[in-house]
């Protein structure tokens, strides 16, 4: 059954299930918890889950102003605290990782494990070409704004946008823009715990050269790949998925 709490003043929807260690699924951007339920159904028979719609998606209310990463964390330990949720498991897809990633870094000792799956958070690769078109973004964004054009600005944003922030409306526009430039690289060395990264050999939204660099970089991590799927590959291989994370947590689910 979903339940509603005010957290970080937004009303949250959220479900929870099942006895054990606390978990918590953190689904990806323009998703909701019915994305990560497959996963949720698997682990309540061991654990306690807990299944969320982050501000703006879902059933919760969106933010009353634009967010960052640092605002969806705050809003994450927020969660914690309000749930009296203790060394939570948090498990993660593309834009949750970012969260997962920020709240584990912040709070070392804090997060018994955690499992990253097509995980967002650094700053791909860029080609000539992209210079070249954002400089002239930013060129005729400036002429527009100087001129008060707000509604050719608005069309050519849109234009220029990525589809994530074609299809955001109202507040979660500019919380799209701040959360994409978030970089998480600096702080992945702060991970303390161990940490199961999922990766689609196929995935063009956050190509498997992340998963490697998060793989190097974080103290206790090995990654997995699943060949010929994509960013969603936790999802379109649920069965396999799950499988990975019973021997990743088998410690866990027999404790």
């Amino acid at each position: 059954m979903t339940e509603f709490k005010e957290i970080a003043s937004v009303r949250t929807a959220f479900r929870q299930q099942g006895k054990g260690a606390d978990v918590i699924l953190l689904h990806g951007w323009g998703q909701n918890m019915e994305m990560m339920q497959k996963i949720e159904d698997h682990l309540k028979e061991y654990f306690h889950v807990y299944n969320l719609d982050f501000p703006g998606f879902g059933e919760s209310y969106s933010p009353a102003e634009p967010w960052s990463v640092n605002d969806y964390e705050h809003f994450l330990q927020e969660f914690i605290r309000v749930n009296d949720i203790h060394n939570p498991i948090l498990i993660a897809h593309s834009f949750g990782c970012r969260v997962a990633i920020r709240y584990a870094a912040d709070n070392p000792g804090g997060v018994r494990k955690m499992c990253l799956t097509g995980a967002a958070g650094i700053r791909g690769k860029r080609s000539p070409e992209w210079y070249i078109r954002t400089a002239v973004f930013k060129s005729a964004k400036a002429i527009l704004k100087a001129t008060h054009n707000q509604k050719a600005l608005d069309k050519m944003k849109d234009r220029f946008g990525a589809e994530d922030y074609k299809n955001a409306q109202g507040v979660m526009k500019p919380t799209f823009v701040k959360v994409v430039n978030d970089d998480v690289s600096p702080v992945l060395h702060c991970i303390k715990c161990p940490v199961l990264l999922v990766w689609g050999d196929k995935d063009t939204a956050v190509p498997l050269w992340m998963g490697k660099e998060m793989e190097k970089e974080m103290p206790d991590a090995g990654l997995a790949v699943f060949q010929n799927d994509d960013h969603f590959a936790y999802y379109h291989q649920s069965g396999r998925f799950n499988k990975v994370l019973d021997v990743f947590l088998k410690q866990e689910m027999n404790g």
